[in-house]
């Protein structure tokens, strides 16, 4: 997908690009996969703050999406591929055989009118789904599930992929965008292919608006705050933070710090760390 620029008529028009969304065949969703999504303001069900900047933004509705990928044995063509202001990636409209419609996360390379299937006997094609342990070493998959049908949690945004490496018993060796190489079980699903839309991280914002209409609020940096909001705040002027390193609004390490929990059970499952 091509990057589009535009002439600086405004300030905010210049350096600004867009997606050109040439692989988009419908502006209109299917009606029946999407539910309302209601703002939070970052609020919870207290009314309590959780989520600092987010706020405002364009109306929008859920698009269903099919993670768990588990009719099997029946066949699929591709309707349509759809934007979803709601993810980095397209989705694809799946017409399923038995008059069923669902959405998918659309890969690279997957055309309007294409068949897709899913389960253990499904080809190795661009876009079906099926087990980890069936799908041959040095192949690259995205959508991957951690737990056998709970559904894809792994590689969901615009580019991202994983690659198999090989087999250990009863687990798969998957090796992560990020550089980490874990065991995930073999009977979890994966989608063959990478997913489209690479191009996303190209975009250049280019004015605060386009922010806004996302719905992300303003960011300030700590050491413009009051030394009661932000460890980096007061002093006269311009001053350093006056800390070792750099520290969040509640005190914790900025730079570093590992949140991982030491105990977590999956550790064990984790061949070699992401690349610093």
């Amino acid at each position: 997908m091509a990057i589009k620029a535009y002439r600086p008529t405004t300030n905010g028009r210049r350096g600004m690009t867009t997606l050109a969304n040439e692989e988009i065949t419908s502006s209109t969703p299917t009606k029946s996969l999407l539910k309302t999504k209601s703002k939070t303001g970052g609020r919870n069900n207290q009314g309590k703050m959780t989520v600092r900047h987010i706020g405002g933004g364009a109306k929008r509705k859920y698009r269903l999406i099919d993670y768990k990928r588990n009719k099997v044995g029946v066949t699929g063509k591709v309707a349509t591929i759809e934007y979803d202001p709601n993810r980095s990636a397209n989705i694809a409209l799946i017409n399923y055989r038995d008059g069923e419609k669902r959405y998918i996360i659309a890969p690279k390379d997957l055309k309007v009118g294409a068949i897709i299937e899913n389960g253990p006997e499904a080809d190795i094609k661009v876009g079906n789904s099926l087990p980890l342990q069936n799908i041959p070493v040095g192949t690259v998959v995205h959508c991957i599930e951690l737990k056998p049908g709970k559904g894809a949690e792994l590689c969901r945004a615009a580019g991202s992929s994983a690659q198999i490496l090989g087999r250990e018993d009863k687990y798969v060796l998957v090796r992560l965008q990020s550089g980490e190489t874990r065991k995930i079980l073999g009977t979890c699903i994966a989608t063959i292919g990478v997913v489209g839309n690479e191009d996303y991280e190209l975009v250049n914002i280019g004015k605060a608006g386009r922010t806004r209409h996302m719905g992300i609020r303003p960011t300030n940096r700590g050491s413009v705050m009051n030394p009661n909001d932000h460890p980096h705040g007061g002093g006269e002027g311009r001053a350093p933070i006056g800390r070792k390193s750099p520290l969040t609004p509640w005190g914790k390490p900025a730079l570093g710090y590992k949140t991982r929990k030491s105990k977590k059970a999956s550790s064990k499952l984790i061949v070699s760390r992401r690349k610093k």
